[in-house]
């Protein structure tokens, strides 16, 4: 970067930030926004599937669902450590909120965020057993895996990196939901399933919101965006109804 060139200027030609000291407040403020958002959700979908492993029905699938409780926490550490470069408080991060608060049941898809923090919509609703905390883990599984491969582009190269070690291992957590999903319409539970599935659609859909194009521009023109919500929503579509044809629930 030059020094005629302003660090905006810079990340708007495509170049890359490795160190929070160079950046805007802006930029700062932005990143902080795509970090707490995602180890927030992170922790709550963590704090939820915590609930559901005793229900699972064999030591095997409860090996799984504390695999990615383990892996989801994780997760968000490796993300909140970048956060603490930023000057979070890290210390006291995992106990500030309420990671296990949720909405009534019946709640509509398009309520409220959590007041208590930035988790995505989706995780302020509760999993309603077994089966439809795996049926929610692939339909949302699969919505992360649009998401990483947006955030593995950000501008904030050390965030970039994280998120792109991220994303295999989730992807390995939609494996293991349609493997749990395969088993549970294996052993007549179908249309149990179909109506989970009924359920969370529509709640995970609004996790890709409404585009607000002015603010799409000026998060693309930081290197912090490069595909717009309803694209990204489209991949999502796409990728949940093959997997459901591939699995006979579609």
């Amino acid at each position: 970067m030059s020094e005629a060139m302003t660090t905006d200027q810079y990340l708007a030609q495509g170049g890359v930030l490795t160190s929070p000291a160079n950046a805007s407040p802006r930029y700062r403020a932005e990143v902080m926004k795509i970090m707490a958002s995602f180890v927030d959700s992170e922790m709550a979908g963590a704090a939820g599937f915590a609930d559901v492993i005793n229900a699972a029905p064999g030591l095997r699938e409860r090996i799984a669902a504390a695999k990615i409780v383990l892996e989801k926490t994780r997760h968000a550490e490796m993300v909140l450590d970048l956060m603490g470069e930023f000057g979070a408080n890290t210390g006291r991060y995992a106990t500030s909120h309420p990671w296990t608060a949720r909405l009534d049941r019946d709640a509509a898809p398009d309520a409220a965020r959590s007041a208590h923090d930035m988790r995505l919509s989706v995780f302020n609703y509760p999993l309603d057993g077994w089966t439809d905390a795996v049926t929610m883990n692939l339909v949302m599984g699969l919505a992360v895996g649009v998401q990483l491969a947006e955030l593995g582009r950000v501008s904030y190269q050390p965030l970039a990196e994280a998120f792109a070690t991220i994303a295999p291992v989730e992807a390995n957590h939609v494996k293991l939901a349609a493997e749990g999903l395969t088993a549970l319409a294996a052993a007549g539970k179908a249309d149990t399933v179909k109506a989970s599935l009924a359920y969370w659609q529509p709640r995970v859909a609004q996790v890709f919101g409404s585009e607000d194009p002015g603010r799409f521009e000026a998060l693309s023109a930081l290197g912090l965006r490069h595909r717009d919500s309803a694209a990204m929503k489209a991949d999502w579509q796409t990728a949940l109804d093959v997997t459901l044809a591939d699995l006979g629930l579609g």
